[in-house]
Formats: C-alpha cells, structure tokens, sequence
C-alpha cells in the first residue's frame, strides 16, 4: 500500500501500528523517529522498525505516508518542523484525542506545499503507555474517526480509509468539529467521571479500597491514563468538554432529586435507560 511509512512516536499506538503495518505487508519500509534518545534506542532492532532515525526531519523524506503519534499539543508544532522535509504528494496524518484545533492549524501550515493532512482517530488505546505494551491487533475492529476539512480530496481519504480498514478498523468520518462534540461525551467526559470517582475515594478511609470488587475496578480503570496527557487533551476540548459535563450533571442532579423525593419510578427509568445504553454498547 505504502513504499515508506514513518512514525513519529512510537509509543504504545505508533509501536502498534508499526507491528499492524509490519504484520500485514502494509509497506515496505517502516521508518520511526521519538524526541528521547532512550525511545529511539528501544525502537533499534525491533523487527517492526527498518530504521530509527535522529530527527523527525530525516524520518520524513522519501515517505508517502507520515503519521505523527505524539502526545496532541505537540503534533501541529512537529508538523511545521517536517515540513520542508516532506515528500511531494506526502500523506500526513495523526492520531490526536482532538481535531478540530490541529486540523485547522495543520491546514494552515502546510499551505502552499504539495502533502496533505487528514486527521485520524482510532479509538484504541488504553491506559497503559509506551511501546511495552503494544500489540500489532490494537486496532483491530475498533473505531477510527477520519476529520477531513471541506477542501481534502478524495482521493487522500480514500488512500487514508483503505489504509485503517486494512488494519481491521471500522471507520467513520465526521467534521473536525462534530468530532470534538463526539469525543467529549463518550471519551472525555468517562475519563473525567473515571479520574473525579478515583480522587473523591482517595478522600476516604484508605483501607476501603483493598474491599473492593470488579465492580469499581471496571469503573475507574481509564482513570489510571498520564495526566499530563490528559490535561493536554481536556484543554484543547475544553469548550465541548464544559458542554458534556453540563448535561451530566443535570442527569445526576435528577438522579439525586429521585432518591430525595423516594420516587421509585424516575429511579428505575434512569437506572433502565443506563442499562439499554450499556448493553448496546459495540462489542470490541
């Protein structure tokens, strides 16, 4: 599909796909580039990586396809400084946790040159970081959002989309904007509701948590992502995160006034509707 892919950050999902890319034949030549010279030293003599390269500039050349897997405050200033590197014609795209700000500052910075940027989302990964626990089925039958721009050709989002599909993935593509609104609520918003449960507890007895079941394990496991990555994320969603927690706490606010006003029948429609929701839920 690819003669030369390029990875910038190959973390738990760069690592993955280039396990993925490896595993199904998707290009010929894998190359990778990390910030810290530990990560690029990890990556040598992976049988997922033909070449670690010392600058995200030298990765680039002669790609035709470069995705950028670093955390999303970083991706547009990366982006400007691999720029004059690029191939002619090169595909670029990331794999942010926000669109709409990158794609619109992406834009901005390759213009007047020939590559192209499509943002990507696949919805696969975890709390867990770094290339150590990467795995080349990451992507398999997850989700992946593409946010093309209203000026992206066709014929770039037919390349990108046959190339997450190939991976297994089950793609979609939306405006950078619905995008943002999507992921707020069904990505955002549990982390948020996942890491507020986490430090209410941690307010309580200590000794609590060793009785616990899977029942608040489940709950809370997204809880234990980076907070630095987080907070990069939740800052560059803030308005559409502010929204999604605004009508959550209507939901529990109503929640609440059920049980002060012992009205059995508001309890069980909430808690009947949750678990509708909760059981139609994609199986992964």
């Amino acid at each position: 599909m690819f003669q030369q892919i390029t990875i910038l950050g190959p973390g738990l999902l760069g690592a993955s796909l280039a396990m993925a890319v490896k595993e199904r034949g998707l290009a010929t030549r894998v190359v990778t580039w990390s910030r810290r010279p530990e990560s690029r030293a990890k990556c040598l003599g992976r049988n997922w990586c033909d070449a670690v390269l010392e600058t995200p500039g030298e990765a680039v050349a002669d790609s035709d396809l470069v995705v950028i897997c670093t955390p999303v405050q970083t991706i547009v200033p990366l982006l400007a400084q691999i720029r004059p590197a690029l191939a002619e014609n090169a595909l670029v795209t990331d794999v942010g946790s926000t669109k709409s700000l990158i794609c619109r500052e992406a834009r901005n910075t390759l213009e007047g040159h020939s590559a192209t940027f499509l943002g990507s989302h696949p919805m696969a990964g975890s709390e867990q970081a770094g290339m150590e626990h990467a795995r080349a089925d990451l992507f398999e039958k997850a989700a992946c959002i593409l946010t093309p721009l209203d000026d992206t050709s066709a014929q770039a989002i037919a390349k990108l989309s046959a190339f997450w599909e190939s991976l297994g993935m089950i793609l979609s593509s939306v405006s950078p904007e619905k995008h943002d609104e999507i992921v707020a609520h069904i990505s955002h918003l549990p982390h948020l509701l996942a890491s507020t449960l986490s430090g209410y507890l941690a307010t309580q007895d200590d000794t609590w948590r060793n009785l616990a079941g899977g029942g608040l394990r489940d709950t809370t496991r997204i809880a234990s992502g980076d907070p630095g990555l987080w907070k990069q994320i939740l800052e560059q969603n803030r308005d559409e995160v502010l929204r999604a927690i605004d009508g959550f706490e209507q939901e529990l606010h109503q929640f609440k006034a059920a049980l002060l006003n012992d009205d059995s029948l508001a309890v069980i429609t909430q808690l009947e509707r949750g678990k509708a929701y909760r059981d139609r839920l994609r199986k992964s």
